[in-house]
């Protein structure tokens, strides 16, 4: 299966020998399900802050890696994961400080409803330690996801992560439903529009005897096609879902921790309280800690019938650099950050939308955007090749994005959280000259 915005093994030849080489180590020792990002694979030797630097020196803007939420090699995380490797790492099976300072101060970023932490290494953990408390709540299996999503990469999350292609079959429990497409669908109809379609779904479900569990939602829609508005709209298939006896999963791995500008959490965007929140890699700017956020009453048969362990999920280190990364987030006001620069981007590509047909539709909140492409604004017809120029012409140019939506239409941009006005600036000025090049 093609994935969007990959390197073509064909094109090797027009690489330089040094990068030849090294792609064809990672054929004979990694073998062939790894993927490259771009036509010219970037061979990355160091990052700091918004920028990544290439073996030749040649520094490349960031504007796509949201795992390293507060920027490449962070002094304070690093120091906080060293200093902690350098005492003590262990399991959760004994008595430490670490986890419980950083649960204290994380769980005072949720509503007071969501008071249980259990940490995991991976947000893929998370989701599939998610689902399993949902099933034992709810006694049902159904799963609503929407079209396109990614939700992880183990069995159970593959098979509700049809981003990951035809090849990866869908459970049997799972239904997809149209992501809420605010480009076609009127602002005051998208709310209900996709609340029917959950509804649908359900019903569905039922008829082949399967009780409903979850909706299961990545509140931004990443994979989908980046859909942010008109805030609220998540609400009535919400509702939906829980009047049929289901529970509501946020899957705030790529949209939370203040990404968003206007609230810490996709999930406020839309005022709502969500059953269970899955957290992932951001949450440590990389370093693999993870996390699901519960109600008390959704875990606790769970936790009466079952024990879970997780060797390193909630280790002393990870939990170090999990309190590192939320200390800088808060103290530099990044979530502040997000919204202004984001709007500076926002607002920037708009106005390139004046200049640039190709330019459909600019949509997103703080420091994650999406920009539609079109050959036809009337028709709103995707154009997904051109969108690959786009992408790879940036990258010649050292400013690296990427695409999402099943067509791979929609430029997805998405920046460590310490953006800033000069880095958007850059991005304005680059994208203009690349889209002026097509």
């Amino acid at each position: 299966m093609t994935m969007i915005n990959a390197y073509a093994p064909d094109s090797a030849g027009t690489l330089p020998e040094r990068e030849r080489a090294l792609i064809g180590r990672r054929e004979r020792l990694l073998g062939p399900a790894y993927r490259l990002f771009y036509a010219d694979p970037i061979h990355v030797v160091r990052g700091e802050g918004s920028y990544l630097f290439d073996a030749d020196g040649n520094r490349y803007l960031d504007a796509y890696n949201n795992v390293a939420s507060v920027g490449h090699s962070r002094p304070e995380v690093v120091e906080a994961m060293a200093k902690q490797a350098a005492v003590l790492n262990t399991h959760t099976r004994y008595l430490t400080d670490g986890i419980l300072d950083f649960a204290e101060a994380f769980l005072a970023e949720f509503p007071a409803e969501l008071s249980h932490l259990m940490l995991t290494c991976t947000g893929s953990e998370a989701n599939d330690l998610a689902l399993r408390v949902a099933r034992v709540h709810t006694g049902g299996s159904g799963v609503v996801i929407a079209h396109n999503a990614y939700h992880g990469v183990t069995s159970a999350l593959a098979e509700m992560s049809p981003s990951l292609g035809a090849a990866v079959k869908l459970g049997d429990h799972v239904r997809v439903v149209p992501a809420p497409d605010s480009y076609r669908i009127p602002a005051a109809e998208v709310g209900a529009a996709f609340a029917r379609s959950v509804e649908a779904a359900i019903a569905d479900l039922r008829g082949k005897g399967i009780a409903p569990a979850a909706l299961l939602v990545d509140t931004i829609f990443s994979s989908s096609g980046v859909f942010t508005d008109p805030a609220g709209f998540l609400a009535p298939a919400v509702e939906a879902m829980r009047k049929a006896g289901g529970i509501f999963i946020a899957d705030e791995v790529q949209p939370g921790f203040g990404r968003l500008g206007t609230h810490m959490w996709g999930f406020a965007r839309h005022g709502l309280v969500p059953d269970i929140v899955t957290v992932g890699k951001p949450m440590g700017n990389g370093h693999p800690v993870a996390g699901a956020i519960f109600r008390p009453e959704v875990i606790e048969a769970f936790g009466r019938s079952q024990r879970y362990f997780n060797t390193f999920g909630g280790n002393p280190v990870s939990c170090a650099v999990a309190h590192a990364v939320l200390r800088v987030i808060k103290a530099e006001r990044l979530q502040e950050n997000a919204l202004a620069v984001g709007s500076q981007l926002i607002d920037g590509i708009r106005a390139l939308a004046g200049k640039h047909d190709l330019i459909g539709d600019v949509r997103g909140s703080g420091l994650f955007i999406g920009v539609e492409m079109v050959r036809d604004r009337k028709l709103k017809t995707p154009a997904p090749e051109e969108t690959a120029r786009v992408v790879n012409g940036m990258r010649r140019r050292r400013v690296l994005i990427s695409a999402t939506g099943q067509e791979g239409h929609i430029l997805k941009i998405r920046p460590p959280l310490v953006f800033s006005a000069a880095d958007a600036a850059l991005f304005l000025a680059t994208l203009d000259e690349v889209l002026a090049g097509l």
